[in-house]
């Protein structure tokens, strides 16, 4: 494939919302009417378990890693950067759904960092689970994973390529978290739980 195919076809992997299609398939519901509103994996997680939360961490997570990986050892970092950029853009506006609200890029963009820069992945891993562990908000371990993100690309010494495009993917993924910022500063954040939700009417 070439540079522009291979970005073309993240955009169309990332524009695939898996949290919207699998609980229409296993709940025939429409995630977006439930808790934040996004299709992503938090929200899918809190509404309806586990299960349908795990799937979608893993299906969002590929959706940004395959095409940055195939991008980087098929032709360049360049392409395997912006192929990923395109699945996190595709992720957050998916012309499925018209375009409207999707998910807040989070996973999406973990599994472009493990394409591009895994040793920076490992260790922001790290930051996410330690936060979450401290605070249990999703959004607080998301948001300094975020601020963390683009110091650990210059700390392991990945090009500046790579630093550029973390900084814009933590800037994309705050700004995406604004209104969980405003819930946590009026104190009407949802801590996680790892109890069933209730059963759904």
């Amino acid at each position: 494939m070439t540079f522009a195919g291979i970005v073309a076809a993240g955009y169309l992997l990332g524009s695939c919302p898996w949290g919207y299609w699998l609980v229409r398939l296993f709940r025939g519901e429409d995630v977006r009417r439930r808790g934040s509103g996004a299709i992503g994996a938090s929200n899918v997680w809190r509404a309806y378990g586990r299960r349908l939360g795990l799937a979608v961490v893993c299906l969002d997570t590929l959706k940004g890693f395959v095409p940055a990986f195939v991008g980087v050892h098929a032709v360049s970092s360049l392409c395997g950067i912006l192929a990923g950029a395109a699945a996190m853009a595709g992720h957050a506006r998916p012309p499925f759904l018209r375009f409207q609200k999707g998910g807040k890029m989070v996973a999406t963009a973990g599994g472009v960092v493990i394409a591009v820069a895994p040793w920076a992945a490992l260790a922001i891993a790290a930051v996410w689970l330690a936060t979450f562990a401290l605070s249990r908000y999703t959004s607080v371990a998301s948001i300094v994973s975020a601020i963390a993100l683009p110091l650990a690309a210059a700390a392991f010494g990945y090009p500046v390529e790579v630093i550029v495009f973390t900084t814009l993917a933590a800037a994309a993924i705050i700004w995406l978290h604004r209104g969980n910022l405003r819930r946590l500063r009026a104190g009407t954040e949802h801590r996680f739980t790892w109890r069933r939700p209730a059963a759904l009417s």
